[in-house]
């Protein structure tokens, strides 16, 4: 019994991993911070914009966030009137306490840093399919030493999007992704635990490979209030 016990402990682990998709990695962090993420994220931060590698841009901007799909941006300082909300599929720019810009456009890095933990997990599934990611597809890797789960990708250089997922955390590190015949990338570091989650506290972008921005942030509040106003662009200015 002893030796049978034995050679469960040395190949259950492999098999069991062989088992592994990316739906099965996405209810793993489902169960685990499902009612357990903090509900909103207030931070400030320090942006820096790159050009051809070089720093041409340095500024502070002022975030605050209600999962699962809002996020309002101040930039300079809280009370600039100059920004950016992001509202479920949409965005809104303001310029002077006055919106100048509005487009669809959602902005999915609030959905993969807290938003999916909000919804149902049959609309989590249904949301990562409505950004093109085939979750048919999957592997297991490595990221700067760390083990991660690799949704929506067969191997590491295929060309499809994907997001990266610390295996022992269960939160992403990384997001590639290749709509609309370029390379975006994103970078996830520097994790702090609150409470019964994470945040990252820099974030790295990337287009076609160039550096684009680097965010660092401060002052982390999780779970305070928020008025939901302040997501309301008819709000803006009043």
């Amino acid at each position: 019994m002893k030796i049978l016990s034995l050679l469960l402990f040395l190949f259950l682990p492999f098999s069991q991993q062989k088992e592994l998709n990316s739906t099965i990695v996405l209810q793993k962090m489902y169960d685990r911070y499902h009612n357990k993420w903090h509900s909103s994220l207030s931070f400030n931060q320090t942006t820096e914009r790159y050009k051809n590698d070089s720093l041409v841009k340095s500024d502070a901007w002022y975030e605050r966030i209600a999962y699962p799909d809002m996020l309002r941006i101040d930039i300079g300082n809280p009370n600039s009137g100059n920004g950016i909300i992001f509202r479920k599929d949409s965005t809104y720019v303001f310029n002077n306490n006055k919106i100048t810009r509005s487009i669809k456009n959602e902005n999915e890095l609030i959905f993969f840093l807290g938003g999916l933990y909000f919804v149902p997990f049959d609309d989590v599934l249904a949301h990562f399919k409505a950004l093109h990611y085939d979750l048919s597809k999957f592997h297991a890797s490595t990221w700067k030493g760390h083990p991660v789960y690799v949704i929506g990708a067969d191997k590491d250089e295929e060309k499809v999007n994907q997001l990266w997922v610390d295996q022992d955390k269960l939160i992403p590190v990384r997001f590639i992704k290749y709509d609309d015949k370029s390379k975006e990338e994103g970078l996830f570091e520097q994790h702090i635990p609150l409470k019964n989650a994470w945040s990252e506290t820099k974030c790295t972008f990337y287009v076609n490979d160039k550096l684009l921005q680097v965010e660092k942030y401060h002052d982390i509040v999780p779970g305070g209030p928020i008025d939901k106003s302040i997501f309301d662009p008819g709000m803006i200015g009043k």
